[in-house]
């Protein structure tokens, strides 16, 4: 149900500005993306898993959060990260 060490280092690596960087905002949204999505397939099968539902939506939360400090930070890069993991704003 997480992220996998392997596919969490190939998301810092697509997403990341510099070689050092490993938390600006277009990696943890990614990342945050990532376990969303895993997530949201687990809740298909388990309906009923209420406190896994609760962990999604302060995930969402906090994606939400960091998209809204990109967009009035630097729209460019706002525009660039929605684009990228498809996400509807």
């Amino acid at each position: 149900m997480s992220i996998t060490k392997d596919r969490k280092t190939e998301i810092i690596d697509q997403y990341r500005r510099d070689p050092q960087d490993t938390g600006s905002p277009e990696v943890q949204i990614a990342l945050l993306t990532a376990r969303i999505n895993e997530l949201t397939e687990h809740l298909r099968t388990h309906k009923k898993d209420h406190a896994s539902r609760r962990g999604l939506l302060m995930m969402v939360s906090k994606r939400s959060g960091l998209l809204n400090y990109l967009r009035h930070k630097d729209r460019t890069r706002y525009l660039a990260v929605i684009g990228r993991l498809g996400l509807r704003k």
